[in-house]
């Protein structure tokens, strides 16, 4: 494998830069209208079919208008043009070099490293690789490689497929794919039973008859899990965001359920009330960087299904205050209180960055929701309303590049 600089790895004369992830999203967050962009981008792929930054971004945009089969056909023309991209971070790029490795899809496929790395000094180039597909045969030089690549079913193959060709790499890797492809609902559920201080539900996965057999009542639920029992949580296998996720209170639900989810296999769960003592629910996003705990959002609802954009932060002061206070209390609070649960996590999981959606049960426990390496952290909540923030996230994007630069110096020691 060839390693160089060469500027034609990533762009060529027939090519305007790529936009990026970050810029486009900031621009859906302000409420900026995409559809001259959208046009400006759509002739520039008429009248220069090379050019696969456009055809990239294009796809994002897609995306972002929800015809995500348009976007990822969009992409997969890119694709065949070129599979290395350079991303256009803001700041003065003297730093170290980050090849990410990612898998072709929807936004929700790879580690949004861009939103990590938009004002850092730290150079980003992001190759796209199949199942079977060799990587290029010259690659950008760079000091360290990051597996971008979350798990789904669909990127099981491809993760163990980047594992064999990472085995013998002669630069760190962080996020190794085998430690990745552990991180299903089920599989997740069960490796992190019986840590001290996390309730996390054992999770079982089931074919649709499954669930129309329970709702029929010809199969008790216990039987599929044993500690189980109404209300459950049922979502379809890979779906996220809240996407498709249910709460059944009782077996009738079951039916209505089924009615209006057309998916095959689904993930169930006893459902565990999370409500504080005023009837709140409190979900917070924190990621562990090389196990350190760095929180990045705290939403307050009335809703169990709590997510940040749906969960009454940003016309809610008292709710945004609560959140600040967090924020500026967490490494000593909450960050102290569950330190053996988030060490445990960790040495289970065994990834560099990971992702954790969790709350606290109203004895102190420490719930989780869910781990991914793939969760969206960003900074791009407006200054005015989210003041307290902007400093937050600066520490976690600060802490970010420290850890790959320490990646890099130990590994060359």
């Amino acid at each position: 494998m060839a390693f160089d600089d060469r500027q034609s790895h990533t762009e060529s004369k027939d090519q305007e830069p790529l936009i990026g992830l970050p810029a486009l999203m900031r621009m859906v967050f302000e409420n900026v209208d995409l559809t001259p962009l959208g046009m400006r981008l759509l002739d520039r792929v008429k009248n220069h079919p090379n050019d696969a930054n456009a055809f990239m971004d294009m796809s994002i945009i897609l995306q972002f208008r929800g015809k995500r089969d348009v976007g990822i056909a969009m992409q997969a023309e890119a694709l065949k043009m070129q599979s290395i991209y350079r991303f256009p971070t803001t700041g003065n790029q003297s730093g170290i070099r980050v090849l990410a490795i990612m898998g072709p899809g929807d936004l929700m496929v790879n580690t949004p490293l861009e939103f990590l790395l938009e004002d850092s000094d730290i150079t980003l180039y992001m190759v796209y690789i199949k199942p079977g597909q060799p990587f290029p045969s010259s690659l950008p030089d760079h000091d360290l490689v990051f597996v971008a690549i979350s798990e789904s079913d669909q990127t099981h193959a491809l993760l163990q497929h980047v594992g064999k060709l990472l085995e013998t790499w002669p630069r760190k890797v962080i996020n190794l794919p085998a430690r990745i492809n552990i991180l299903s609902r089920d599989s997740a559920c069960a490796l992190l039973q019986n840590l001290p201080g996390v309730v996390m539900p054992i999770t079982a996965r089931v074919y649709r008859r499954t669930l129309e057999r329970i709702g029929l009542t010809e199969l008790p639920i216990s039987s599929i899990l044993a500690d189980c029992k109404f209300p459950v949580i049922v979502r379809p296998v890979d779906s996220h965001a809240g996407h498709g996720l249910a709460r059944l209170d009782q077996l009738a639900d079951v039916e209505g359920f089924l009615s209006t989810s057309p998916e095959h296999e689904f993930y169930i769960a006893r459902f565990v009330d999370y409500s504080g003592s005023d009837g709140l629910f409190r979900k917070c996003r924190i990621v562990l960087i090389k196990g350190q705990p760095f929180i990045c959002h705290m939403a307050v609802s009335p809703r169990w299904m709590v997510h940040y954009l749906n969960a009454d932060m940003m016309k809610n002061a008292e709710n945004r205050a609560e959140e600040a206070r967090f924020m500026a209390s967490f490494d000593d609070d909450f960050a102290r209180r569950h330190a053996e649960a988030f060490h445990a996590i960790n040495e289970r999981i065994g990834l560099d960055y990971l992702g954790i959606d969790c709350g606290e049960t109203i004895n102190g426990q420490l719930l989780i929701f869910e781990v991914d390496s793939n969760m969206i952290v960003h900074a791009m909540d407006p200054i005015d309303i989210f003041p307290y923030k902007q400093p937050q996230m600066r520490k976690v994007f600060n802490a970010f590049r420290q850890m790959l630069i320490n990646e890099v110096k130990e590994f060359q020691k």
